[in-house]
């Protein structure tokens, strides 16, 4: 079972897949987590998750986790599984909340927020990385190995 959580086939298209997820995923939790990016920074975030959405706790850390730890995590290939799910997962409910403003993005400013296409990207990106895993040049290719 272990194995087969780190398990990956060579390939580039992974390490794609990761990094392409990950460069735009990490300044939305670094905003939330760290308050870099121009973000909040964790209290303001979490104060929003719980008390504006109404989400428990647990779940307002857990997407901070993923956005932020989560695609460091990517880069290196470390844990991408679980990584991936996570960032899947939060960004399925993310999406959930922009469904007022329609699908597409808000390139004119007139909407009052933006629409959901960016998320069906990053999770689609994200079932890939979770049922092919991190592919070559990640740490849990090395891990793999190591198990055998």
């Amino acid at each position: 079972m272990i194995y087969s959580f780190f398990a990956t086939r060579p390939g580039f298209g992974p390490l794609f897949l990761r990094f392409g997820l990950a460069i735009p995923i990490f300044p939305h939790g670094a905003q939330k987590a760290l308050g870099w990016f121009g973000g909040s920074g964790f209290e303001p975030a979490m104060d929003y998750f719980t008390n504006t959405m109404g989400f428990p706790y647990f779940l307002g850390l857990f997407a901070i986790a993923f956005e932020s730890i989560g695609a460091i995590g990517l880069v290196l290939g470390l844990f991408t599984r679980l990584w991936a799910t996570g960032i899947g997962i939060t960004l399925t409910i993310a999406a959930f909340t922009h469904l007022e403003y329609g699908f597409f993005m808000n390139w004119w400013g007139d909407k009052g927020g933006e629409g959901f296409e960016y998320h069906i990207l990053a999770v689609g990106m994200s079932l890939c990385l979770a049922v092919v895993g991190a592919g070559s040049y990640s740490m849990d290719r090395e891990i793999s190995h190591r198990i055998i």
